[in-house]
Parts: structure tokens; C-alpha cells; sequence
């Protein structure tokens, strides 16, 4: 179990979805994962769900609001990234080409946070934690474990997220090009340019989710009403994958890894 009270700035600390239907999500989730899913009151933003594992701290969930669904946001996995000073982060990605869609602003006494587009379109967040510290459980079964971004442009994603973050890139040795992030020497997440395969696929991150049997998770997860993007596949040395959307079209991916 991670504490992500020692993470380093620059480490993923948090997740969260935006649901089509929470009620919907909630029980898909739960049954899935075998997650518990706690409302929360959040101010004006109504109600934040927050997802435990054996109790600890997963990530989030919420509605996404009519005025959200007006401008075109879809259902979707968000990624935050932990930073010293939002706002100095913020700056920087504006700086490097990026650009801010939500804040910075204050999520009441939790932390401070901003949504970012990178150069390429793929989206993330920003955390600045202050009584929230982000995730307490990551990498079991049934919480994150990778954060792989698909860019329009792999070689300048690399450069942004290098220069905002000190993310060091590394080559992964694979049948695919394919390069890790690394924070410090702690690897944390992967980039791959998207392929001509893909169509017109926006650039995206997607979040993996450790599961104990991939096949059984997909299995399970077309009985509760989800849909399959990609099948189950071997990637090797590194595990069993499958992508896959919940009922609300949310796309997350699931994992068995490789000993």
C-alpha cells in the first residue's frame, strides 16, 4: 500500500470519474472492484462519492452536471498529479503550451487543484494537498496501478510533461515504441503515440486498474452492463490487459501483471 503522504511532487495521487449516471456507476463499480462508494457533500458542487477499498481511500465520483454535458464533456477517468504550488503549475504548463480548463481553485479545506490540457489534448489535473493527501491505497487489486497516456504527438507530450514535472523519459525495450515516465527513479505512468488503428481518437491518459484475472474482470464486466474497447490481451513480460468502458462510456483499463 502506497502513502501518499511521502509521494513526491510529480507522483499520480489521485483519480476520480465523471459519471453519465452516477447511481449507475456506483453500482457498476462497486460490484467490479468490490469497491465501497460513500457520498460526501461538497458545497456548491452537490455531492462527491468517495471510493474506498477495505477502506482506504481510492479515488472519486460524481455527476457530471447538465451545464459540464452543454459544453461536451463525456463521461470520463481523470488523473491528478501532485504539485507543490498549483498555481506556479499551472503557469508553468500555459508557459510550455499547455492550457488551463478548470481553475486553480480551492476544493474547500482538501487541497488546491486545476484541470490542464496538455499541448497535444491529453487532460490531467493538479493537486496541491492540504487535508487531503491524495490516494491511500494503490497498486493492490482493485486500485491504480499505471497511467499511460495515447498522444497525437508523442514527442512533444514528452517534452511538456519533462519540463512540468522533471519526469526523466526512458525507452521501454518492447515490440512497440513505447516510453516511461519516470518521477525521480520511481517509474509512474507511459506514453505511446496513437496509431492509425486508433482513427480519430483524441489524445487521452487512461488509468490501469489491478485486477487478480483480466479475463474474469471483462467477463464480469459486460454482465454488469459495461462494454469492451479493447479484448483481453497478453503483453509480454508485463501482464494481461483490456480496455474497457462502464455503462456511462467511460473508458479505464484493467490489468493482470506479470510476476
Amino acid at each position: 500500500m502506497a502513502d501518499t503522504k511521502v509521494l513526491a511532487p510529480g507522483a499520480f495521487c489521485w483519480c476520480e470519474v465523471g459519471a453519465a449516471d452516477a447511481g449507475l456507476a456506483k453500482s457498476f463499480y462497486g460490484d467490479l472492484f468490490g469497491w465501497t462508494i460513500t457520498d460526501t457533500p461538497a458545497g456548491d458542487a452537490g455531492i462527491y462519492s468517495m471510493i474506498r477499498k477495505d477502506g482506504h481511500d481510492v479515488g472519486g465520483l460524481y455527476q457530471i452536471s447538465e451545464e459540464m454535458a452543454q459544453r461536451g464533456v463525456p463521461p470520463h477517468w481523470l488523473s491528478y498529479v501532485k504539485v507543490v504550488s498549483v498555481d506556479d503549475a499551472a503557469k508553468k504548463a500555459t508557459e510550455l503550451g499547455g492550457t488551463v480548463v478548470m481553475g486553480p481553485l480551492d476544493v474547500m479545506t482538501a487541497g488546491r487543484m486545476a484541470v490542464i490540457q496538455d499541448p497535444t489534448g491529453g487532460a490531467f489535473a493538479l493537486w496541491e494537498p492540504r487535508e487531503h493527501v491524495g490516494a491511500a491505497a494503490t497498486g493492490e487489486y482493485g486500485t491504480p496501478c499505471w497511467y499511460e497516456l495515447v498522444s497525437k504527438d508523442k514527442a512533444e507530450a514528452g517534452a511538456f510533461y519533462a519540463a512540468l514535472f522533471s519526469w526523466k523519459l526512458e525507452s521501454f525495450l518492447g515490440a512497440m515504441d513505447y516510453t516511461i515516465f519516470k518521477n525521480e527513479e520511481t517509474s509512474v505512468g507511459g506514453l505511446m503515440q496513437s496509431t492509425k488503428e486508433m482513427g480519430d481518437v483524441p489524445s487521452h491518459w487512461t488509468i490501469y486498474f489491478s485486477v487478480e484475472d483480466c479475463d474474469a474482470t471483462v467477463a464480469k464486466s459486460l454482465r454488469l452492463g459495461g462494454k469492451v474497447v479493447v479484448p483481453a490481451m497478453d503483453i509480454p513480460t508485463v501482464g494481461r490487459f483490456a480496455l474497457l468502458a462502464d455503462p456511462g462510456g467511460a473508458m479505464f483499463a484493467v490489468i493482470k501483471t506479470t510476476p
